[in-house]
């Protein structure tokens, strides 16, 4: 890597510039990095030729067809501005070889690797057909081996499968010796193109050698149209696999789905090509490029530029061959993204952005066994830490996530918190909070960006994994173990697929529902994604299709939410009601059957070991989820759009309308789970924004800035 010259941007979006990795007619390519610490390759459109139409366009093009594949064999992109000033493209940070460095260090590949190879770039192209483009531009150097797969790199001519060849006067379109003779004649190009282009890596990749060679540049396109590839060399059982990918004509040619077929290695054959000389040099490049994120903390983010000791790993880098930069447009210039946490001591994170590590356990808090408090007398509960001025007052949420709890942080985006210490794990600055923010399985985190990009982290270490720039997620709404629920600025309901980051469906509510406001409380369970709108009503949605499952109707005030227990659904309002989770059938729904509290609402519901809690009528209750009877009423007010959580042995409320709350202070209640007697009581400023969320024996609270971890019983 080079320093920043004279002239060269200090930063460009979201990211700060550390260095140059590498340059061509076209463009630069630059380090970066986010507020969060994620690391990118930014690709630079040189400003002499930002106002060149033709150059412009292809820029576009380039970051259209790169954010538009997603797959787990390309490069993801993390955001691009092509518009006006200088135009600029950020993707991810490879640690790897790419597949010429590899056989020209190493040697050919063996049998079994050359098939694992196919099949993996077989299996991307799929991906990349099945949005309508085609890459134009498949040679070795855009092929980056990581230890997690193949990745597919270099957009800079791929386009729609219609249109021609792009070329001008004494410009060669494709690589020699690599591009299909359709290419090479300025015919049209479809994806059988690519599968040619495939046909040639992978005698490369089994031969050391090119299926077509010449003296100079006319000889070897010559060859391409005109000649048979040379395949001497190569083992006659693949060499009956390849030929055909190097058909003249298209027509003739396999598709990549039957060459993933034919090609799949035999049971454990795909690790083949990670052993190996080479797949330690891959290894040991992660491993610096592991050390090089692990050094960014917070207090990187307020620098400019490396410290001496990130610029020699840097420098490293590209002198080792661990980072592949060109600026030209054909040059690869693709590098794979790195979280990081402010602790450093996560482990490295592996390339492939879908690769994501187990839920981490849960720290268990030791129960207090001194509980204090009778009917008349209350104790209060130990705080295990505070932490002052952290929290943005506008956090939609407190999200504890096993290890971790998440919030909006003051300085900016959503930040993680040890539960058993309370120091910061990690912060993505780039999300944006009043989106939201879910636990996806305890294993990721998932937020959206001012641009709507849904992006996703590992919810322990912060390790920044898939994106999805085609959410357009104004509000997240709530996730399963298959998709991902965004309501976007045109008031959709998008899903998102967790295996792959694609759009799976995007749905239109009913007539009825249009133009009210679909509020972030949902719930998806049992192939259902439940929503309430801002006047109470309710939609459910078939997770498969999108289409309207069932509704409920309501004129009640109060925020209604839901809470799932197997196949029922319990959801408030003017009743509370346990339904049928499929089809919305009441299994039972009661109403506050006080005289003097006749009519008034229930608030959120919990339902926990048999039993459902909420706040009725302002107070407290715990009904049994088999037919709702009620077991217990609190005579400790609550705020009824408030929720009941139980933690422990005891069930919180936040106390609103009694004496005892004055006007400077608010009181967090705490209950005997068994028979509604209040035991604690936990003084907080008066707010309007009072967060507060249980999980691991602690019970989080936020009130304006401040967080507290308290103890439970």
């Amino acid at each position: 890597m080079k320093p920043l010259g004279t002239g060269d941007p200090l930063r460009l979006g979201p990211y700060r510039l550390s260095g140059v990795l590498g340059e061509g007619g076209m463009g630069k390519v630059y380090v970066g990095q986010d507020a969060s610490g994620t690391l990118a390759a930014v690709k630079v459109l040189r400003p002499e030729l930002a106002h060149d139409t033709n150059l412009a366009q292809r820029f576009v093009r380039e970051a259209q067809a790169a954010q538009a594949v997603r797959s787990p064999g390309v490069a993801a992109v993390l955001g691009a501005w092509t518009e006006g000033g200088r135009p600029w493209i950020a993707t991810e940070f490879l640690a790897g070889l790419t597949l010429d460095q590899a056989v020209d260090t190493f040697g050919p590949l063996p049998e079994p690797a050359v098939r694992a190879l196919a099949a993996s770039l077989a299996r991307t192209l799929v991906d990349i057909h099945a949005v309508g483009f085609v890459h134009r531009d498949l040679k070795p150097p855009n092929i980056v081996l990581t230890s997690g797969g193949p990745r597919i790199i270099d957009f800079g001519i791929a386009r729609p499968e219609h249109g021609l060849t792009l070329t001008t006067t004494g410009q060669v379109p494709v690589t020699p010796g690599y591009g299909a003779p359709e290419q090479v004649l300025g015919q049209r190009v479809a994806p059988p193109a690519d599968v040619f282009s495939l046909g040639a890596v992978l005698v490369y990749a089994a031969t050391g050698k090119r299926a077509f060679d010449g003296g100079h540049v006319a000889a070897v396109q010559y060859a391409v149209v005109h000649d048979e590839p040379r395949l001497a060399g190569i083992a006659p059982q693949l060499t009956d696999l390849i030929t055909p990918c190097l058909a003249k004509d298209p027509t003739s040619r396999p598709l990549p789905v039957q060459i993933a077929q034919v090609m799949a290695p035999p049971k454990g054959g795909e690790q083949a090509w990670r052993r190996g000389a080479f797949a330690d040099a891959i290894v040991e490049r992660e491993r610096v490029a592991h050390r090089l994120t692990t050094q960014v903390t917070a207090g990187v983010q307020a620098t400019r530029g490396p410290s001496p000791g990130r610029r020699r790993l840097l420098t490293g880098l590209a002198a080792g061959g661990a980072v592949v930069a060109a600026g030209g447009g054909a040059g690869a210039w693709w590098f794979a993204a790195r979280g990081t946490s402010d602790d450093g001591s996560r482990t490295a994170a592996k390339s492939d952005p879908y690769d994501i590590p187990p839920a981490v356990r849960t720290p268990q808090e030791a129960l207090e066994k001194n509980i204090g408090g009778t009917s008349v007398t209350v104790g209060e509960p130990g705080v295990i830490w505070q932490l002052d001025d952290e929290a943005d007052v506008y956090s939609p949420t407190l999200l504890p996530v096993r290890d971790v709890v998440v919030l909006g942080a003051a300085s900016g985006g959503i930040a993680a918190y040890d539960v058993r210490t309370g120091d910061r794990r990690w912060q993505a600055a780039g999300a944006r909070p009043k989106a939201g923010y879910l636990s996806l399985s305890d294993r990721l985190v998932a937020a959206a960006d001012e641009k709507g990009t849904l992006r996703t982290y590992v919810a322990s270490t912060g390790v920044a994994k898939w994106t999805c720039p085609a959410a357009e997620a104004e509000t997240l709404l709530a996730a399963d173990k298959e998709a991902v629920y965004v309501l976007t600025k045109d008031h959709e309901v998008r899903s998102i697929g967790r295996s792959d980051a694609k759009v799976r469906w995007t749905a239109r509510a009913p007539a009825g529902f249009r133009g009210q406001g679909l509020m972030t409380t949902a719930v998806a369970a049992q192939g259902r994604l439940l929503m309430a709108t801002a006047n109470a009503q309710v939609l459910v949605l078939d997770t498969r299709t999108g289409r309207p499952a069932w509704t409920r109707t309501d004129t009640a005030d109060v925020d209604v939410c839901f809470a799932v227990d197997g196949d029922t659904v319990y959801v408030n309002g003017r009743t509370l009601d346990a339904r049928r989770l499929g089809d919305g059938k009441v299994i039972w729904s009661t109403k506050i059957k006080d005289p003097d509290r006749e009519g008034k609402n229930w608030g959120p519901p919990t339902a926990h070991g048999g039993a459902v809690y909420a706040n009725g009528g302002a107070f407290p209750r715990r009904l049994d989820a088999r037919d709702g009877s009620e077991v217990w009423e609190s005579y400790w007010s609550a705020n009824t759009n408030g929720p009941v959580l139980v933690q422990g042995h005891g069930a919180w409320s936040l106390q609103s309308g009694s004496d005892e709350v004055t006007s400077e202070q608010l009181n967090l209640n705490t209950v005997r789970a068994a028979d509604g007697e209040r035991t604690w009581r936990h003084r907080i400023p008066l707010s309007d924004n009072v967060q507060f969320a249980a999980d691991g024996n602690r019970v989080f609270v936020m009130c304006d800035s401040t967080v507290s971890a308290l103890s439970v019983f």
